[in-house]
Formats: C-alpha cells, sequence, structure tokens
C-alpha cells in the first residue's frame, strides 16, 4: 500500500522516516580501505548495535510507532531472543510502516522475479563478479539476496564484493522535498551500489507508487565523460546531506566536497522548472574532510533556534587568553563560505548573504515568520578546542523528532551545556526509554528538550542522527 510522502520542514513532527541499522559489513571495514570505503576509523559492530544504535530505533518507535514496542520492551531485550526484534531478515523483525528499514524494503521489492534478475544482474556488473556467481545469487531467497546485496556476504559467510558500510546514512540516498523524492548521484565509488539500490526501491516498491513521477533523478552534464578529473565541479555529485527542505517553498542546497556546483545548479533549475520551490539557496563551503556536508556544519531545532559551527558566524570562536589582534587575524584567516539565494522570478539577480548566521535568522524571520530574536547555538558553545572537536563528531548533525526535540551525541559535552544554557533540558537515551516505557515521559508533552544518545562508536563512523535518517512524512508547521 502507498504511504504519503510530504516534507516541508526540517523540524516539523516526524511521523516516517527511512533507516538502515547497521549490519555486518560495517563489521568487515579493514584500516588499509576505511578510507576508500569513507570511514576514518574501524568500529566495533556489536558495541554499535547493543549499545547505541539500538536505542536510535526504540526511541523512533515511541515517537512514531508506539504499538511496536511499548509495554514489549522487556521482552523485545531478553537475552534469548537475540536481537531478533531488531534483524530486518528475522521473523521476529518490528517491520514498522513508520520507522522504516531499507533492507525490508529490498526484500520486498527483490520478490518480483523480473526485478531479481535485473538488479542481479546490475550489481554484478558494478562489482565485477563472475557470471556463476550471478547464477547463485538468483537462486537467493529475497531476504537472503537483500541482506547479501546490503554486506556483500554471502549465506555461505563468504564476501562476494565489498560492504557498503555508509548505508547507515540513509539521509544521503535521497530527500523528500514536498513530496517529490529527488535521488544522490554519490561522488565517491563507494557509494555507487547504495545509489542502485535506492533506484530499485523508489522505483519499484509499492509504497512509493503514487509517487513514480515524483522520483527525480539527475543526469550528468552533457560533456562530463569528457572531463579531466580537476574539473570535478562539472560533474553532477550529489548527496542527500546537501540538502535541506526549511520551509514549503524554499529549499538549501550545499555544494561541499560530496555536492558539486553543476549539481546545484541542475537542483535549482529542476525545482524552478516543475514549480516545486520558488527559492533554492546554494551554501558552498569549503572542500574539507572535516565539513563534508553542510548539515555536518549547521542543523535546525526550532523555528527560531539552530545548531551551527561557528568558524562560519560573524563572532570568532573563542580562544583562551586571546587579545583582541590576534582574534581578528584569526577570524581573517578562517575558511570562507559563500551563500547565494536564488528566486524564480529574477534568477539572474542573487541575493548574497555574508555569514551563514545572517541567512538562519533570515530563513527564521522572512519563511517562518519568527518576530522574537533567533537563536545560534555553537559548537563546543564556541570555545577553543572544543568547537571543532566536537563538530568532528557531529554536535552540529542533529534529528529533530518534532519541533525543539533533538536527538545528540553525548560525548559533545560543551555543545550540550550551550543547549542547556540556552533553556533546553537534557535527558539520556536510556533514562528517556525507561521513561516512556514506564508511561512517566509523554511523546506528546515532550518539549525543548536534547536527548542524549550513547555514541562512543557510533560518532567514529562520521555521521550523526541527521545522517542516518530519510524523513518521508512530516506534519506541516502551523
Amino acid at each position: 500500500m502507498s504511504a504519503k510522502v510530504s516534507v516541508t520542514s526540517e523540524v516539523g513532527r516526524l511521523r516516517r522516516l527511512l533507516v538502515h541499522s547497521p549490519d555486518s559489513g560495517l563489521g568487515k571495514v579493514v584500516p588499509s580501505k576505511a578510507q576508500d570505503w569513507l570511514f576514518e576509523d574501524i568500529v566495533h559492530l556489536e558495541t554499535i548495535r547493543k549499545n547505541e544504535y539500538d536505542y536510535y530505533t526504540k526511541i523512533l518507535l515511541y515517537f512514531l510507532d508506539p504499538e511496536k514496542i511499548k509495554g514489549k520492551l522487556k521482552e523485545i531485550d531478553a537475552a534469548e531472543n537475540k536481537r531478533n526484534f531488531y534483524k530486518p531478515d528475522h521473523e521476529d523483525f518490528f517491520k514498522s510502516d513508520k520507522v522504516i528499514e531499507l533492507q525490508w524494503l529490498l526484500a520486498e521489492v527483490l520478490e518480483d522475479t523480473s526485478i531479481k534478475t535485473e538488479l542481479v544482474s546490475a550489481v554484478c556488473a558494478i562489482e565485477g563478479c563472475t557470471y556463476s556467481t550471478s547464477k547463485e545469487l538468483l537462486a537467493y531467497t529475497a531476504k537472503e539476496l537483500a541482506k547479501t546485496f546490503v554486506s556483500g556476504t554471502s549465506k555461505e559467510k563468504q564476501l562476494l564484493f565489498a560492504p557498503i558500510p555508509n548505508f547507515i546514512f540513509t539521509r544521503d540516498i535521497g530527500i523528500t522535498i514536498n513530496n517529490y523524492v529527488l535521488l544522490n548521484k554519490p561522488a565517491k565509488k563507494a557509494r555507487t551500489r547504495e545509489a542502485l539500490l535506492a533506484k530499485y526501491i523508489f522505483f519499484n516498491h509499492a509504497l512509493f507508487a503514487e509517487y513514480s513521477n515524483n522520483i527525480i533523478e539527475l543526469s550528468d552534464s552533457q560533456y562530463s565523460f569528457l572531463l579531466p578529473k580537476e574539473e570535478d565541479e562539472k560533474k553532477v555529485t550529489l548527496e542527500g546531506g546537501d540538502i535541506m527542505v526549511v520551509s514549503s517553498n524554499h529549499l538549501l542546497v550545499g555544494v561541499s566536497e560530496r555536492t558539486s556546483a553543476e549539481a546545484a545548479a541542475k537542483i535549482t533549475n529542476t525545482m524552478f522548472e516543475k514549480g516545486i520551490v520558488d527559492k533554492v539557496t546554494i551554501v558552498k563551503i569549503p572542500k574539507k574532510r572535516d565539513y563534508m556536508h553542510i548539515d555536518t556544519v549547521f542543523t535546525q531545532v526550532k523555528r527560531d533556534v539552530w545548531v551551527m559551527l561557528g568558524n562560519f558566524s560573524t563572532k570568532a570562536v573563542k580562544h583562551e587568553d586571546q587579545d583582541a589582534i590576534e582574534r581578528i587575524l584569526e577570524v581573517k584567516k578562517e575558511e570562507k563560505i559563500k551563500i547565494l539565494q536564488f528566486n524564480k522570478n529574477n534568477p539572474e539577480e542573487p541575493k548574497a548573504f555574508e555569514s551563514l548566521e545572517e541567512l538562519l535568522i533570515d530563513i527564521s524571520k522572512t519563511d517562518l515568520g519568527c518576530t522574537g530574536n533567533v537563536k545560534i547555538i555553537f559548537s563546543g558553545n564556541n570555545e577553543f578546542p572544543y568547537s571543532a572537536r566536537e563538530q568532528w563528531t557531529d554536535s552540529c548533525n542533529l534529528l529533530a523528532l518534532k519541533e525543539g526535540v533533538v536527538l545528540a551525541y553525548d560525548r559533545n559535552n560543551k555543545t550540550t551545556d550551550a543547549f542547556a544554557a540556552n533553556g533546553f533540558k537534557v535527558i539520556k537515551a536510556k533514562e528517556l526509554v525507561k521513561g516512556l516505557e514506564a508511561g512517566t515521559i509523554d511523546v506528546e508533552t515532550i518539549t525543548d528538550t536534547v536527548i542524549l544518545m550513547p555514541s562512543a562508536e557510533l560518532s567514529r563512523a562520521r555521521g550523526g542522527f541527521h545522517c542516518m535518517s530519510m524523513p518521508l512524512l512530516r506534519d506541516e508547521l502551523i
């Protein structure tokens, strides 16, 4: 059955999203291949699963689909059940149509024999499999094949091709813009299979049947195949972490390490031609691994509250014992950000913003109708060296479950202090789950709260909860 798809803001009450829980492929990343597979370090799979990501799943279910978990937590977490509740290929999997697991959707798509044949051929072609391997894969059940496509491991536990450990970052496979879905074009080879699997899911799963004409793919530029590697800006590359829907009529597009200027131009023209939005702001950040996407340097918390990295603010990061001259020189050497806002009615004359802070305040006031002061909360409380340290572990990459209620990592202490100083309650995930199960905390009444998620291993994968979510449905802001 088709499900409604509509996202018109970053902070409207979240009702449906796509996720992917850490699979066995994540536990096969080796040091020599970590950077090729876009990881800075190798992570401990069981810790990520049991001590960290499982809390994410629980909280999402309590907020979006409580019938799947409320009153069942003791049974779900019983040792004899071996985490079967969280495994998409197990019969006891939670199988929510609100907290939707990508591997489960893929398995359902693969029940169609013709699609199964096509996708086996496509995957085997891009992964350089032998002809006999492709024949063997055709004999797999849909669930077995989905698991293999994601983890790279055969049902006999042999590694057939590289895992796709970045599949947990579902934000990057596509983005919901109003009632359209924009699919990605990954910049890195390690994510090619992710894009292929996502394409088959969105175009073939019944969940998106009513939106097949609203799925947007970006084509390559005419001569992109002839361009030298140095001219990356002319190639069309896009990841969802560089797209933000800040209102029904205003889209932010990042130009970054992963999303090219050519893609930003194509997206802008497509949005205007299809009448999806009337305003697109392009935010060009330095091409650095430190930043990666725009959602690693800022995200929205409420209509009038944002969290961001101080490097791109009008306020300098505060260095201890630094005098005025030193501070000014530090500001002068900071990397630049370029912000241009294009309007459908007059695209030849874009509006420029001097700082990211200026843009965010303008969005809150112009697009979202805020009349009071707009709060900017800084990574690491804008203090050196915590600002950069905590941005690296995703202090700016927060997911709003509803306006003012966000998921954050527990390791970013200075950023948490900054939230508390601005009137936000702070609660640890474990305490929240206990309260939700006992009924002492109500998702309907919780407000202005930062939920601290365990993050010793997850944060080392270089993505926060904004990265680990692809919202499909949010309530409109009233």
